[in-house]
């Protein structure tokens, strides 16, 4: 089990581009932005496990990326989300440590709890514990080495 604390990122509602519902093909329930992202909440977990998005109309929007996110089905998880970023060259990113970071937040208040568990549909998939503290965002889960090196000087 692996745990890393990083700040939170807030996003406040803002109006919806053209070319960000041009590229998802969904009506959102919520639109925000914060620093980097949009989030875009919308009405299902099916939605978000099923959304084919247009990259190339993402990669034209003036931001780094997409989450996409709803509420979970299941009891199993308490959210659901999804981050695209062909802006730094992920069409689809497996699990977003800082897309959670703004997602913990935004949840935090439409739930009004602090401890969740998150599954990040792509391909792969991911696992986390999102607990948010007062301006820092907790994220834990199990890790896999995919590299490992060494640097001698």
């Amino acid at each position: 089990m692996v745990q890393l604390e990083f700040p939170s990122l807030i996003e406040r509602e803002t109006a919806v581009p053209e070319l960000l519902i041009k590229a998802l093909s969904v009506v959102p329930a919520y639109v925000g932005q914060n620093k980097w992202d949009y989030l875009v909440e919308v009405q299902s977990e099916e939605i978000v496990r099923n959304i084919k998005p247009d990259i190339d109309s993402i990669a034209q929007l003036p931001i780094r990326g997409v989450i996409v996110t709803s509420r979970s089905d299941s009891g199993e998880y308490d959210f659901v989300s999804r981050f695209f970023s062909p802006a730094q060259g992920l069409d689809e990113d497996h699990v977003t440590g800082s897309a959670h970071c703004c997602l913990g937040p935004y949840w935090k208040r439409k739930l009004d709890k602090s401890i969740f568990i998150a599954y990040q549909a792509s391909e792969r998939g991911g696992r986390l514990k999102v607990e948010v503290m007062e301006d820092t965002v907790k994220l834990s889960g199990h890790a896999v080495t995919i590299f490992e090196g060494s640097l001698n000087i």
